[in-house]
């Protein structure tokens, strides 16, 4: 039972990651290939909170703190990426960001006071299923919300057609900079409950390639979808490990079964599973009252 919780925990955190990088790369347009780089900023950020200030509340209470501080120090750190990396587009944007996620890796690796390439121990365990469940409707609401506004609305035009966006008055870079900036913040939450969950961080833990396997959580549920988000991230989160059960033969190939499961379904469905879809419960319950009557 408490694999499961812990599965059920992880594929929380991933949602949030998910939803934070969605914002970014599928609402906004933008091909951002860096976001391990906030979620190792709010991780490392969360922990040495709690580690080293230890303030005389309930652990609930220094949680809260943790979020908000590594909301904060990743925010500032997607502004820092942000502002010289946002006038560029397309592959160059992806590569800066790519760059700027292992110089993240790398000063935190040669950083002593979080124990460099050693890793970070002593980090307690705080986080629970609440309190990631708890973020993830945080987090979906806020985007939600924040993409029925005119903000939204003028981030996903650059999405469609930015000189068509700039022609019309829209300051392109300005809200580039705000889906950048609040994606990295979510992450970086995102890190702190991670932290306080796995009770350890290593700089190894957040390479390149968790930055390509988040980015695949969102093209699998659907670019510019919230909704397909939260459905890639926890298809990507269980499916590796529901390959353990299946003896030890399956489990020694999962990794190339997953990839071949992932292939087909993207064959199957090459905009994803939602595309730029949202699951309306309200519209499903109508539909399937219409068609029971």
């Amino acid at each position: 039972m408490d694999y499961f919780i812990f599965l059920a925990q992880l594929s929380g955190i991933f949602i949030i990651l998910a939803v934070s990088l969605n914002l970014i790369n599928g609402i906004c347009g933008q091909f951002s290939l860096g976001h391990a780089g906030f979620w190792a900023v709010g991780a490392y950020t969360g922990a040495a909170f709690t580690v080293f200030l230890n303030l005389p509340v309930p652990g609930f209470v220094n949680l809260l703190l943790s979020c908000g501080a590594s909301f904060i120090a990743a925010s500032i750190a997607g502004l820092i990426i942000g502002v010289p990396c946002l006038r560029l587009r397309g592959d160059y944007l992806a590569i800066a960001t790519l760059g700027f996620g292992e110089i993240i890796r790398i000063i935190i690796m040669n950083m002593e006071s979080v124990g460099g390439p050693r890793g970070f121990t002593g980090i307690p365990k705080l986080a629970n299923i609440g309190w990631v469940y708890l973020w993830v409707a945080i987090t979906v609401i806020f985007v939600a919300n924040l993409l029925r506004g005119s903000h939204g609305r003028a981030i996903i035009s650059i999405r469609e057609d930015e000189i068509a966006a700039e022609s019309m008055g829209i300051y392109t870079f300005k809200y580039k900079t705000l889906a950048f900036v609040i994606g990295a913040g979510f992450a970086g939450v995102a890190g702190t409950l991670y932290a306080h969950t796995q009770e350890f961080l290593a700089p190894t833990g957040f390479t390149f390639m968790w930055s390509v396997i988040i980015l695949l959580m969102v093209i699998l549920g659907g670019l510019g979808s919230i909704t397909g988000s939260i459905v890639g991230a926890i298809i990507l989160t269980v499916l590796p490990e529901l390959l353990r059960f299946f003896g030890q033969t399956v489990s020694e190939w999962r990794m190339v079964i997953y990839s071949l499961l992932l292939i087909c379904l993207m064959l199957a469905r090459p905009g994803g599973i939602f595309g730029k879809h949202e699951f309306n419960i309200l519209k499903f319950l109508r539909l399937d009252k219409k068609e029971n009557a």
